[in-house]
């Protein structure tokens, strides 16, 4: 499947890298797979996207339209399947209901291969808060995705619940942040970076390689916190992995090309709840 002759030459669907990115779009507000598709484009990656939701515009504004697309997966995947699709990469963010985690765990089943690096970003929590309408079995399920992860990516609230501690405000100590990692590598994440860390006028990102020692990497903070930042930053470093960029080179690229579009989104005066603009650089990505 997925090659065709044509004058003696071979075609096929998988000449090029692509990333499988399942993960709710979201119109208006600079989120999920509307993040994914020109990041992982500009890194010269095809995107295929897997929609969990439809939403006219994400959660933080007061009014939004939400259809949950659960029923229209299974066809949907069926149809890549005959198709005979191979992924260089397989991200996972938002899901919309508890069925599609088993879903999404049955997608990394059948269509990773060695050569497939898998990211699974538990979007679930912030600021020691889970979003609305999930619960601990929300937790639970993202738990089970946790031993396929190759490059697992929690803030530092979604880090606490996976591992069962107890969240704090302000900054976080590097022994602290050494034990989530560890206990995140118990519970079978490969890689892990736990992301946007208040520490001070900085941000940091904690990463902690397979075998490795963790490695923290600290940022200027720009302006004020900003949604949609943890999937531009989770784009990045998927297509960076399939692309053969070391993690904790692409930790910095992704932090610096983040800490300019929030200065650049400061000075267009761009609401935080719309997001970082990282239209305005997408040519020095």
């Amino acid at each position: 499947m997925g090659t065709k002759k044509s004058r003696g030459m071979a075609y096929s669907h998988n000449n090029q890298k692509k990333i499988a990115v399942i993960n709710d779009f979201t119109g208006f507000g600079r989120c999920s797979l509307t993040v994914f598709l020109p990041i992982v484009s500009a890194l010269k990656v095809q995107c295929c996207a897997i929609p969990t939701a439809l939403l006219s515009a994400h959660t933080a504004y007061d009014e939004f339209y939400l259809r949950d697309c659960t029923a229209d997966l299974p066809p949907y995947i069926a149809n890549w399947k005959h198709l005979g699709l191979q992924f260089s990469g397989i991200a996972t963010g938002y899901f919309g209901s508890p069925a599609q985690f088993a879903i999404a765990k049955d997608f990394i089943a059948d269509f990773r291969s060695d050569n497939t690096l898998v990211l699974v970003d538990p979007v679930m929590a912030d600021d020691g808060v889970l979003y609305e309408g999930f619960t601990e079995k929300t937790c639970e399920r993202m738990r089970s995705l946790v031993p396929d992860a190759d490059l697992l990516t929690p803030n530092v609230t979604e880090a606490c619940l996976l591992t069962g501690t107890p969240y704090h405000e302000g900054s976080w100590r590097r022994r602290e942040l050494e034990v989530l990692t560890e206990q995140l590598a118990e519970l079978g994440a490969k890689n892990i970076v736990i992301t946007g860390i208040p520490a001070g006028t900085y941000v940091a990102n904690a990463c902690r390689e397979k075998g490795g020692d963790l490695q923290i990497f600290r940022t200027l903070r720009s302006g004020q916190p900003r949604s949609g930042t943890g999937d531009v930053f989770s784009a990045i470093l998927i297509a960076d992995a399939v692309n053969g960029r070391t993690l904790p080179d692409s930790v910095q690229h992704a932090a610096r090309f983040i800490q300019k579009c929030m200065i650049k989104s400061e000075e267009m005066k761009i609401p935080p709840e719309d997001g970082v603009c990282f239209e305005e650089l997408l040519d020095i990505l």
